[in-house]
């Protein structure tokens, strides 16, 4: 896969090469490589200024629901989870009660558009992937 650190790395090396030619002075050409490779720092730093920016403005936000989003919906999982172990005892003991409560819960999720489950599922492996393939990669620390 060609990425954005691979081309910049083509054009680099594609710059250093016209570098050469332009300036037949070894102590120029030198010089021209390090305004390059300064300039490649400088555009680095400020890529990783911005991708760190969402992230500090969501640490800094007054917003309670910004910094709980994940943890939150990460806890109506659970207690999705979690209500399967009475669910199963109140079928041991009330199969129709439980029956009802679970065909209550069915028909509200169905309630739901598929295209909204599928939306959810894209941008939830989506972010997922990218995060897990950052990590592979060594770009991101993990976490």
């Amino acid at each position: 896969m060609f990425g954005i650190d691979d081309a910049v790395t083509a054009i680099s090396t594609t710059l250093g090469k016209i570098i050469d030619k332009v300036f037949p002075d070894p102590q120029a050409a030198a010089q021209a490589k390090a305004l390059l490779m300064s300039a490649e720092a400088q555009a680095e730093i400020q890529r990783t200024q911005t991708e760190l920016s969402a992230i500090i403005a969501e640490a800094n936000s007054q917003d309670p629901w910004t910094s709980r989003a994940r943890p939150t919906f990460l806890y109506i999982v659970y207690v999705f989870i979690l209500t399967a172990l009475p669910m199963g005892v109140l079928f041991a003991v009330k199969p129709e009660v439980a029956g009802g409560i679970a065909a209550g819960v069915n028909a509200w999720l169905n309630a739901f558009p598929d295209q909204l489950y599928w939306l959810f599922g894209a941008g939830y492996l989506g972010y997922t992937g990218a995060r897990s393939f950052d990590k592979w990669r060594g770009t991101t620390p993990a976490k």
